[in-house]
């Protein structure tokens, strides 16, 4: 009997054979591009002025995207999971859905709302003068828009997940919802929260369609680093290549590190 539960409990083969196809799937166009990549000029492509300048802004822009999600995702996690009002599951569904939106379609959306013409940008730009379109602002703005639910959702999850028990602890102690929400939920979450938004800076790192419907591909101002690999692909095939294998080991090296430590089982996650 013994040798038969050591038997079943073997993974089938197939599903093996089946597996290393699929990481094979996903293996290889990486792989192609790491032999396509001219390395003996690679730190020369990285550090020239246009490559310098288009990662500087994608860094920059996201961070900044990154933090502008923080400040408004957060409350808006709360209020889709602690709030029970009519009407949540759409409102919460308005708010995530552009993480599944084409980004293109999404570049078109925010025209329609913050263009010049736009429900929004038209008054913005008649009263204060603010143009937000093929702007810097205009950038951090579309990242915002398509990374914004990456964190939402991670913290909202967290949320639901969390014992109230210590909250209503805390509240029955004199502590006042400020203080119970600064000091008590924001260290629970604390995992959630720092995963969500390094997930939130590396989405808007990589953003590309709705940047560049938005915002446009404007060297200097707006060209973020995926853009810059779009426009180097017809004339600079080799700067698309290395700008390429950096943002892939960006985001390899985020995925790496949130799963060792943050997405990892709690017992697992611990120092």
């Amino acid at each position: 009997m013994s040798r038969r539960r050591r038997s079943d409990s073997r993974p089938p083969i197939v599903a093996i054979g089946v597996a290393v196809v699929a990481v094979a799937f996903f293996a290889l166009p990486f792989l192609g591009l790491l032999w396509r990549v001219p390395w003996s000029s690679a730190w020369s492509i990285v550090t020239d002025a246009d490559s310098l300048t288009a990662l500087r802004l994608s860094i920059e822009c996201s961070v900044l995207a990154a933090a502008l999600s923080i400040l408004l995702g957060v409350p808006l996690a709360w209020v889709l999971a602690r709030v029970d009002f009519p009407g949540r599951r759409v409102v919460r569904a308005l708010c995530l859905l552009s993480l599944v939106l084409p980004p293109v379609v999404a570049g078109v959306a925010l025209f329609s709302a913050y263009g010049r013409r736009g429900l929004l940008g038209s008054p913005l730009a008649d009263w204060f003068g603010v143009h937000l379109p093929y702007s810097t602002a205009g950038v951090v703005l579309a990242q915002t828009f398509v990374a914004m639910p990456f964190l939402v959702l991670t913290v909202e999850a967290a949320l639901r997940g969390l014992d109230r028990g210590v909250e209503e602890a805390a509240r029955t102690l004199g502590a006042g919802s400020w203080y119970s929400f600064r000091r008590v939920m924001l260290p629970a979450i604390r995992p959630a929260l720092i995963a969500g938004a390094v997930l939130a800076w590396a989405r808007a790192l990589g953003e590309f369609g709705a940047t560049i419907t938005f915002a446009g591909n404007l060297p200097g101002t707006t060209q973020t680093a995926p853009l810059a690999v779009y426009r180097a692909l017809e004339n600079h095939p080799d700067q698309a290549l290395v700008l390429s294998v950096v943002l892939i080991a960006v985001s390899f090296a985020v995925l790496i590190g949130l799963r060792d430590r943050w997405l990892a089982p709690a017992a697992e996650a611990r120092p």
